[in-house]
């Protein structure tokens, strides 16, 4: 717990109604979107301004408080769980897009803008913004800049870290800085615009962004294509690819997740195919209609057992509306979902696909397998229990053997989720022992007392899941 003084100055930079510290008030944020984490904050503190935020860790810093930065809380790697107790820093109220830029192509806002609402404001003046993570509707940007989120768009348009020109910042010792800005190019220095993109809140505290638009496509269409055998739908995204056509969207599900999908959706799915493609291109009129064309006829070269055009742009929007159901789909299954992703290289695809499979089989877990085929980004999702312990040593088991095959076969353990509390005693197999040394030396000059977001990504003695009992 705080000391009263230390509350009544909080108070005193923020507001009474700036400061939670009531027990029922704390609960919501010691657990995020993170499956089996909870740890209980002594505050949450929602400041308004950057001044705020400025003073707020300066105190934070001469005391030595843990300081935790968060959004909306729907990251999958316990990101913002406060393991160290302390204050966390709800950023939500920095929820304005200050400039759209129809001159540079950029838009300026706070961090704690909802990241659909982005979407909306841009595309009514005919631009773009092409990020979208799976969270989009609730997500912040702030959060989707601090994990590098990424999205169905990936493979064509590139991540987060892709439309970040320009950050303000605040140090943990209350110093604002900014980096970046509308220049297209600038190399003046070390890029510390992009070292903060992806650094999960743990080198400093963003208040204000400025991000890359593009014009909006002039138009898109969507086929599906089904497959008998896994390694078929990877050829035909390695031949896609291969052909020069990169697609604004290409996804996958597994057949047993197709068969959740399709029973939540009703769309009429074939219940005897190994895997389907959802493909998406956007472009000219005359570009999409020639690229569509093209992978309908790669898709029955490899052997696709059926290829569909969606007929309307409301056909296609359901057939994508459906890919992004897949979590809530499977989410009805068991009392736990959890939601991981690692990536591989995409000629690695259906290697890394059967693999899951075998892996849930060896530990009998109920594992389905979805993601974002073109640039090999795997969302393996286990349906499970928390309240059975032994089956939650065996998912861990099992996610273990995933992210270890991956890296065998070249991939990653995370694409987009980042690595934050529950994937820090794999970063080391992935970076190695000088990439650690080297990530522990950037922190401790950005913050030197540790006080940011302690416990996450490069902390020693990564803490094990820890089933959450709810009262």
């Amino acid at each position: 717990m705080l000391e009263e003084q230390l509350l009544d100055r909080l108070r005193q930079i923020v507001g009474q109604h700036g400061v939670l510290s009531q027990s029922n008030e704390l609960y919501a944020y010691s657990i995020d979107a993170t499956p089996l984490l909870q740890s209980m904050p002594d505050v949450v503190v929602l400041p308004q301004t950057t001044q705020q935020v400025s003073e707020i860790l300066r105190l934070a810093n001469e005391h030595r408080i843990p300081v935790v930065p968060r959004g909306s809380g729907t990251n999958l790697a316990g990101g913002t769980i406060p393991v160290h107790g302390g204050i966390v820093l709800n950023m939500t109220r920095f929820n304005q897009i200050y400039e759209i830029d129809e001159k540079n192509l950029t838009v300026t806002l706070g961090p704690g803008v909802v990241t659909a609402q982005l979407h909306q404001a841009v595309e009514a003046v005919g631009l773009f913004y092409p990020p979208d993570p799976g969270s989009m509707r609730i997500s912040t940007i702030g959060g989707n800049v601090a994990q590098c989120a990424g999205g169905m768009r990936g493979l064509k348009y590139g991540v987060t870290k892709d439309y970040v020109m320009g950050l303000e910042y605040v140090l943990p010792t209350g110093e604002v800085l900014r980096c970046g800005g509308k220049n297209y190019k600038d190399v003046a220095g070390y890029d510390l615009t992009r070292l903060l993109v992806g650094s999960e809140g743990t080198l400093a505290v963003i208040t204000e962004l400025t991000l890359k638009l593009l014009p909006m496509p002039e138009t898109k269409r969507q086929l599906v294509v089904f497959c008998s055998k896994m390694v078929d739908a990877a050829r035909i995204v390695e031949r896609t690819v291969a052909a020069k056509i990169i697609p604004a969207t290409m996804e996958f599900l597994d057949r047993e997740t197709m068969k959740v999908v399709d029973d939540y959706s009703k769309l009429g799915l074939p219940k005897d195919v190994a895997a389907m493609l959802l493909i998406e291109q956007d472009g000219s009129e005359e570009q999409v209609v020639r690229d569509v064309e093209r992978i309908a006829e790669i898709a029955r070269q490899e052997g696709a057992v059926g290829v569909e055009m969606a007929k309307t742009p409301e056909d296609g929007a359901k057939l994508m509306m459906a890919r992004r159901s897949a979590l809530a789909a499977l989410s009805r299954l068991r009392p736990t979902t959890i939601l991981e992703d690692a990536t591989v290289p995409r000629s690695q695809l259906g290697e890394m696909v059967e693999a899951v499979s075998r892996i849930s089989e060896k530990y009998r877990v109920q594992i389905c397998t979805f993601g974002h085929a073109g640039d090999g980004n795997l969302h393996p999702t286990c349906m499970t229990d928390e309240r059975d312990r032994e089956e939650i040593e065996r998912v861990e088991k099992a996610f273990e053997e995933i992210f270890t095959t991956a890296l065998q076969l070249g991939g990653t353990i995370t694409g987009e989720h980042g690595v934050g509390l529950s994937k820090m005693k794999y970063l080391p197999q992935r970076v190695g022992d000088g990439g650690m040394a080297l990530m522990k030396g950037l922190k401790a000059a950005f913050d030197p007392n540790g006080i940011l977001n302690p416990g996450k990504v490069i902390a020693n003695g990564a803490p094990k899941r820890v089933v959450v009992r709810h009262p």
